[in-house]
Formats: structure tokens, sequence, C-alpha cells
């Protein structure tokens, strides 16, 4: 794959994130998870072509539109580290998730995840987080890192590169019965 494809999609990641921040309406302090398979992205099937540099091109675009946002974004990692999650220190402590000990790397953890731990400011990892929106790029199954009500959001970049996205926000639970008056927000 040549430089300039990877730019590519570098710059689909960030359209797509941009499109899911605004349509979830996060705000500044709010949680994206994502799920990135660079071998999907590549045209290759999920985890037999873990690329970092794709990996690097892909995590800065989604970085770039989270930080202008304010919003932490949290790198999921491959099932080889039991999906665990990699997030600055401040998110972690912010929203008091218990920090676990491990450094991915790009054939245990995956090459998204090793980018976020080798880009981020304080990067830290935990086995759980509640995020309030998420991205799965390559069908990596972010679904259990959401928060309790998920609801699909769609977003005009269906792909990044040769893999599928598949875009999530999160809404409070509505409790009460036939009586009960929702707020819209």
């Amino acid at each position: 794959m040549v430089m300039n494809e990877m730019m590519m999609m570098g710059d689909e990641a960030y359209k797509a994130a941009k499109e899911l921040l605004e349509e979830a309406k996060l705000k500044a302090g709010d949680m994206l998870v994502v799920g990135c398979s660079t071998s999907e992205v590549g045209g290759a099937s999920i985890g037999t072509f873990s690329s970092p540099e794709l990996a690097e091109m892909v995590f800065g675009g989604i970085y770039q539109a989270t930080e202008e946002a304010g919003v932490f974004l949290v790198a999921q990692c491959c099932e080889h580290l039991n999906r665990a999650l990699i997030l600055e220190r401040e998110a972690a402590e912010k929203y008091g998730y218990e920090i676990v000990n491990v450094i991915p790397q790009p054939k245990a953890g995956g090459s998204f995840a090793t980018a976020a731990y080798n880009f981020f400011e304080e990067p830290v990892a935990v086995e759980h987080v509640r995020a309030h929106a998420g991205m799965d790029i390559g069908d990596t199954l972010i679904g259990m890192h959401l928060r309790d009500v998920a609801v699909p959001v769609r977003i005009r970049t269906t792909q990044i590169g040769d893999a599928h996205v598949v875009c999530a926000r999160t809404r409070a639970k509505y409790v009460g019965g036939a009586r009960a008056i929702y707020a819209e927000e």
C-alpha cells in the first residue's frame, strides 16, 4: 500500500469521526470508543495483516477530530488482550476506571491500539468503559464498551479503506410507564 492511499484513509477516518461526533452530539469530556482492524481497512481479513503505518494514519484522523471536539478517544485492543482499552489517564481517572498493566503491540492488542498508546500524552489501559458513542471499523465488535442503550448512527462515510464502518451513540434509559414523559435530549 502506498503512502497516498494511507493518507486518503486517514482523511476518510477524520471525516467519519467528524460526522459521528456531530450526529451523536457529543460534548467535551465525553468518550468515543473506536475499534479498528487495519487488516480490514487494507483489504485483508481481520487479524491477518496488521499495519502499524496504516493504523497511525487512521488513528491520526480520528484523534484530530476528537481533539477538536474535546472528546476523549478510547482505542479498543484486539481479542488477544481481551478487548482491553487504551485511553488517556485523565479520562480513566475522570470516569473512575481501574487501570491495568499492559502495553499493546501490533500482534497483541492491534496496530490501532498500539498507535493510540504511542500518540497519547499519558496512555493507560483499562478493561471496561461505558462510552457515549462508538465507531467500529472492520467489524471489531465494540458494543461491550458502550453505555446500556446504544442507538445506530448513520453517517455518509460507510467505509474506511475496505473496512465497513458502523457507528452508534448512546442515550439515557427510558424508565416509567404509560404516563411517563421523556425529554428530547
